[in-house]
């Protein structure tokens, strides 16, 4: 029967990269010391621990799988693993302190568009992840039980609003609200009912309803099915630094674009 430091050995060996996943610097530098060939990857909110080779966490993930998801994908945009890479990842589960190792084998199928979406946009990522939020619920739920689609512009809000027009007046206009208050999220829900795109600041307050928007869709190319929401998306994106999240009345499916181009796309009631 193998001892316990033959199993150990299974999860390090022939590894192509050792993440970790917020480590203390005591615990980074016992790695850094070590002569090895093995690429090094720290992952955390800060490289406070001064690591030459660095992926932004900078989202809160309660999950170790989506923590250990987040960071592999982060690491395939940075160039800093292939396609059937052995990593070992090393996080903490049970506390703060490191105490979970476990191996992963990178995959193409990883590429989620999650990483871009939080890491490469202008907007905070808390801020994103709460527009998701109100987006997913009103997938779930519709507006009193039947389908309802909405458009969420976040990030730019400056040039995203010169970029667009009002079509009724603006509730929001001398309020100071922000997203992710559980009682603006029900206003937001409500508000989705009528024509129109939310606008929101890169960290959070909702600067206007029922905006009209009229970038140029030259050069967008969005997948053949989605109508005039998704066509709004891509182009107000092309045409700023902000992020579309867009909830389909059609299909109920949440899809995000930057760029002018769709990032990602889930299933409310995957999710």
């Amino acid at each position: 029967m193998a001892d316990v430091s033959e199993l150990l050995g299974d999860i390090v060996d022939d590894a192509d990269a050792v993440f970790l996943f917020s480590p203390s610097g005591s615990y980074y530098d016992r790695f850094a010391d070590l002569d090895s060939d093995v690429e090094l990857v720290v992952v955390s909110p800060e490289n406070t621990v001064g690591a030459d080779t660095f992926v932004e966490l900078p989202l809160e993930f309660d999950g170790v799988e989506d923590r250990i998801a987040f960071g592999v994908e982060g690491a395939m945009e940075e160039g800093l693993v292939d396609d059937g890479d052995a990593v070992v990842c090393t996080t903490s589960m049970f506390g703060e302190n490191t105490d979970t190792a476990t191996r992963v084998r990178v995959s193409e199928s990883m590429r989620s568009g999650v990483y871009e979406l939080f890491a490469g946009s202008r907007a905070e990522p808390g801020v994103i992840r709460d527009v998701f939020d109100v987006a997913i619920e009103l997938g779930k739920k519709g507006q009193k039980g039947k389908p309802v689609g909405a458009l969420f512009v976040v990030g730019d809000a400056g040039k995203v609003m010169n970029k667009s027009r009002p079509l009724s007046y603006n509730p929001f206009e001398k309020s100071h609200v922000h997203v992710g208050d559980p009682i603006v999220n029900v206003m937001l829900k409500e508000f989705s009912r009528l024509d129109g795109a939310f606008v929101i600041s890169d960290a959070g307050k909702i600067v206007s309803a029922y905006r009209y928007l009229e970038p140029s869709a030259e050069g967008v190319d969005i997948p053949k099915g989605l109508g005039a929401r998704h066509m709004a998306a891509g182009s107000i994106t092309r045409e700023t630094n902000a992020t579309a999240i867009v909830l389909s009345e059609s299909d109920g499916m949440v899809r995000a674009f930057k760029g002018g181009e769709l990032v990602l796309e889930l299933d409310p009631e995957e999710y």
